[in-house]
């Protein structure tokens, strides 16, 4: 059947395909370039081509990038890592969908506004398919408009023009590219398949800028319309780029539609539909901008109740077919957020694509993006701080570790339901709080909530607030349950609170946390830190329920010279310590698939109970500190702490894992920073006289999940609760 043909029922259509993207833009920003496929380590990883072929992928957007095979000139080509990596995907039977230009501006000697540009990528493109023959899936170039928004309208890549007119013409220039590239590569492959990407997202307005939206809501099927020649005369836009963009012939060779695309590469994303706003006083801490006419805010759709009929995925991907009457692959499935929504979204959309599909719209894949994550999107790219969005897998381990988005995906690309505790509630674009009306995020009623829950031990202390706080906002079905409810060291206890609650994963907070009083009250502790998570064990092996419980750095002596990691072998020095292994011993010869997180040294925004906080609170009275210039530790943000370890959790993760903030630092250089932070004295941070060496620091061989320490403390400054009632 031709690829283009509209379908007359999809009743006998061929299931849903799974295929798979490695987010590899190249953007150029000055004189600087940035190139996903080294940020996120995948340029170092051949491995990563049998992890993909692994999961089940049929098809892979895969990029042979112009600025990567041909960055200084255009007869300079070197394909010698694209060539064994290309030949692994063909041999593993993973049909490749080649990518030539991916949200860039093609290399240093052109740029999206040169003339010249659809020339050069279409000599290029084809080299590239006369290398590459087998190939016959195609994306020349990725969402032309969105990448002429970026780099044209808001001037965050190359060229960083500010104005309409500029993103207008770089518009026209990569649809052109795009018709020129595909003509080429027909003469060496005549059976090649077009498949053009934009980001499809729908705006809405109050009525004093429905002017503005129907602008905006032409614009966003540009690229489409330009590729199927349908910017003729009576088109929204055609006088405008006759006079600002484009020459009257490279108009009316885009009128061929010669550049129609044989499959519409659908992506959207929860940031795709915008609401445009003039009352910019309802908004504060949002930035607006001005056309000349309004000012007013743009912000996410689904952060506007009133909208919620009107929005998801499924109304775009009709209004697409309605448009256009051709098949759709869905491009891109990504969300960059914590691991549940990303497994809520991924569903959504799946759900999405059947109910259309089973309205007879024609959708033949979906995408998950960013397969191995994405590094410094929050920022566009334009900021180098590090910051990773987790993909299908977890690159921060020695080897990318498979997450339950991947596992959702396996599952759903073999034709199979995917069903998972975290889809009995919705993600947070339909939770309470979410609008801009009410930011605060307000927890479910308890009686209307039939989520299978986490149960969370030990409600009095820290850590089990945290989670039950950070359940709440993830929204996690959970009960926090005091020793009342649930005494771990007694064996009822525990049994008639997991009938009572029925939660399908565990997490044990509670424990003897004294340590300086531990040697005196030794069987105190060993009830609290052994016997109790020895009889949770069993009880949650018995019923084949997940458990997470916590150790410590005290585990081992300090004396190894070095941050520990998890295969060193424990040697405790105090009675906590011994406590503490002792538990992982037992937990692990009971139940293998146990999750045990050793962490260190505890400091959050929302308790008084901390180092930091005390420090800080003496400093305030102009007391002394005495802190250790020689005892080494491995500070722990209690909000990262226990988003990984959810994180963890979910992806079904097992045995011991040591999660720290990344970097290591004595007491008396962790009061110096937070007294820093304070704008206090550092001068009353005293070394005490005795002052005996130690390193309990921790790292991970298993992968660094956590922030750097720098970074995690800059967040407790500006957030901690009693810090802010300190400065008041």
């Amino acid at each position: 059947m031709d690829a283009r043909a509209p379908t007359k029922g999809l009743g006998s259509a061929p299931p849903l395909e799974l295929w798979g993207g490695v987010e590899c833009s190249i953007v150029r920003i000055g004189d600087d370039y940035r190139n996903q496929v080294v940020d996120t380590g995948h340029s170092c990883r051949l491995d990563d081509i049998d992890t993909i072929a692994e999961l089940g992928v049929k098809a892979v957007r895969y990029p042979i990038l112009w600025e990567s095979v041909a960055p200084e000139s255009p007869g300079e080509l070197d394909f010698t890592w694209h060539d064994e990596r290309l030949k692994r995907l063909r041999d593993k039977g993973v049909k490749v969908i080649a990518g030539l230009v991916h949200h860039g501006s093609g290399p240093r000697y052109t740029s999206l506004l040169d003339p010249n540009f659809p020339d050069q990528l279409a000599d290029y493109a084809s080299r590239v398919a006369r290398r590459y023959p087998w190939i016959d899936m195609w994306t020349p170039v990725n969402e032309p408009f969105t990448t002429a928004r970026f780099s044209c309208l808001y001037g965050h890549w190359y060229p960083h023009r500010k104005d309409i007119d500029s993103t207008f013409r770089a518009t026209v220039n990569q649809c052109l590219a795009t018709l020129r590239a595909m003509r080429a590569i027909r003469i060496v492959s005549p059976e090649s398949k077009l498949i053009a990407t934009e980001d499809i997202g729908r705006t809405f307005s109050t009525p004093e800028l429905a002017y503005q939206a129907e602008h905006d809501n032409g614009r966003r099927w540009l690229t489409f319309d330009l590729l199927f020649g349908r910017v003729v005369e009576g088109h929204q836009f055609r006088r405008w780029l006759r006079n600002k963009a484009a020459s009257e012939e490279v108009l009316e060779e885009l009128a061929t539609g010669e550049g129609r695309p044989d499959i519409i590469g659908f992506d959207h994303y929860l940031t795709s539909d915008r609401f445009l706003d003039h009352r910019v006083e309802r908004y504060p801490g949002v930035e607006h901008g001005s056309n000349g006419q309004h000012s007013y805010v743009d912000v996410e759709a689904v952060r506007i109740d009133k909208l919620r009929p009107r929005l998801g995925p499924g109304l775009r991907l009709r209004e697409t077919w309605e448009r256009y009457r051709t098949p759709i692959a869905i491009t891109e499935v990504h969300h960059g957020c914590t691991r549940e929504e990303q497994v809520r979204w991924l569903h959504e959309m799946w759900s999405a694509a059947e109910r259309e599909r089973a309205r007879g719209v024609d959708i033949r894949a979906i995408t998950l993006w960013a397969l191995f994550g994405m590094m410094d999107w929050r920022s566009l790219l334009t900021r180098r701080e590090g910051d990773y969005d987790v993909g299908a897998f977890d690159t921060r381990s020695e080897t990318p570790r498979p997450t339950l988005l991947a596992k959702a995906a396996a599952q759903l690309g073999r034709g199979e339901q995917f069903e998972h505790p975290v889809l009995d509630l919705p993600g947070w674009w339909k939770r309470p709080g979410r609008t801009h009306a009410r930011r605060r995020f307000e927890t479910l009623p308890r009686q209307a909530v039939k989520a299978r829950p986490i149960l969370i031990t030990g409600a009095t202390g820290t850590l089990g607030q945290a989670f039950s706080r950070l359940c709440a906002h993830r929204g996690l079905a959970h009960v926090l349950t005091s020793r009342g409810e649930l005494d771990i060291s007694d064996e009822a206890s525990i049994a008639a609170a997991l009938e009572r609650y029925r939660p399908w994963a565990v997490v044990n907070t509670a424990g003897f946390v004294r340590t300086w009083e531990a040697e005196q009250k030794a069987d105190e502790c060993f009830r609290a830190n052994v016997t109790g998570p020895e009889l949770l064990a069993s009880a949650c092996k018995l019923h084949g329920i997940p458990l997470v419980t916590f150790s410590s750095d005290l585990v081992f002596d300090g004396k190894l010279g070095r941050s520990y990691v998890e295969p060193d072998a424990t040697a405790p020095v105090c009675e906590y310590g011994r406590s503490k292994a002792e538990a992982e011993a037992r937990l692990m010869a009971i139940d293998a698939d146990a999750l045990i997180v050793r962490t260190s040294a505890f400091f959050g925004p929302w308790d008084r109970h901390n180092f930091l906080v005390n420090t800080v609170e003496r400093l305030v009275r102009g007391e002394d500190v005495f802190a250790s210039a020689k005892t080494i530790v491995s500070p722990t943000y209690v909000p990262d702490l226990v988003h990984a370890t959810l994180d963890l959790l979910l992806d079904d993760e097992k045995g011991i894992w040591h999660l720290t903030n990344q970097g290591s630092v004595s007491w008396h250089e962790l009061a110096q920073a937070v007294a820093d932070r304070a704008r206090l004295d550092v001068g009353r941070i005293i070394v005490p006289q005795v002052d005996e060496p130690s390193d309990t620091s921790l790292t991970s061989k298993r992968g660094l999940l956590l922030r750097p320490l720098d970074r995690a403390l800059d967040d407790f400054a500006i957030h901690s609760e009693s810090l802010s009632a300190l400065n008041r």
